[in-house]
């Protein structure tokens, strides 16, 4: 019985997360314990959030009413986590309300009135937080592509860059490649972080693409379904060069009832705007039938496959 109440009380903990998210208490207990009383908000009701919080681990009660940090709430300093904290605890929680079983077809354009990139470009400041949480946790999908063999001088082309958090670490790495970011112009970035060697191009993957030697998809096209995946791949590889490498990052859904946050992830996609995560075969098929050659499906790597 315990069991199954944490998993019907676990909308209560995103919504405390975010709540605590947006009245700024990981940074307001970055240096140290504070009281309730010190932080932005009324005393009584964040003593209750960050109990409950406290009671999984996410920081830490060293006497009535005071907090500080553990290591997991710790997390929420680093880019991206707070930023998905807000997310989830806001529009998308409102969006996942409406998740029916009976229909295939995603609830946000209904709640919100219209599909969900449509939505965040006419607010930009949920743009931005988004932008900034898929910045965050770079590091591991960098140091991938990096450990890949390059030429002098490559261009690598990040379709659906964002602000570039990637391609600035992965040529911190490999220094000899240069990068094309691609995104839509209302994007929030710094061209001054993004260097000499990275350049950024306004516009949409679903009309044209930069050439470029090697494509990266990070996190794109598990937000589309498949209609809307194989226009992204065909446009890409109209732009590509016999040979060119198509490197995505995104998860390959394994069989079987092991734990896996990427069945969850699935969720958030069709709740959001119909798309999926995708399992081995589903992603062969998708490449395939756009012109790619699938080459290999590493467990927590990046895809790769070759324009043919």
């Amino acid at each position: 019985m315990t069991d199954l109440w944490d998993f019907l009380r676990g909308a209560l903990m995103t919504k405390a997360l975010a709540a605590v998210v947006d009245a700024g208490v990981p940074s307001a207990l970055a240096d140290g314990p504070r009281p309730v009383s010190q932080l932005q908000g009324d005393p009584d009701t964040l003593h209750r959030l960050l109990r409950a919080l406290a009671s999984d681990g996410v920081f830490r009660e060293t006497e009535p009413g005071v907090f500080e940090h553990t290591d997991l709430s710790r997390q929420l300093l680093d880019p991206g986590w707070s930023e998905f904290a807000h997310l989830f605890g806001g529009v998308f929680f409102e969006a996942t309300t409406d998740l029916d079983a009976s229909t295939s077809k995603p609830p946000f354009p209904d709640r919100f009135g219209a599909g969900f990139w449509d939505w965040l470009s006419a607010h930009p400041t949920e743009r931005a937080m988004f932008d900034a949480a898929m910045a965050g946790e770079r590091d591991r999908p960098a140091e991938r592509l990096a450990a890949l063999e390059w030429r002098e001088g490559e261009v690598v082309v990040d379709v659906g860059g964002g602000n570039g958090a990637l391609l600035v670490e992965l040529i911190r790495r490999r220094p000899e490649l240069h990068g094309i970011v691609l995104d839509l112009p209302e994007t929030v970035r710094e061209d001054a972080v993004l260097g000499d060697r990275i350049e950024f191009v306004a516009g949409s993957f679903f009309d044209s693409v930069p050439d470029g030697d090697a494509y990266v998809l990070s996190g794109i096209l598990h937000d589309w379904p498949d209609e809307d995946a194989r226009r992204i791949l065909r446009t890409i590889r109209a732009a590509a060069p016999q040979q060119a490498r198509l490197l995505i990052n995104e998860s390959v859904i394994r069989p079987g009832n092991d734990a896996d946050g990427a069945k969850w992830l699935d969720l958030l996609m069709l709740v959001l705007a119909g798309g999926r995560e995708r399992d081995e075969e589903q992603w062969r098929e998708l490449l395939e039938g756009t012109g790619w050659e699938p080459v290999r499906f590493p467990e927590g790597g990046t895809i790769e496959a070759r324009a043919r």
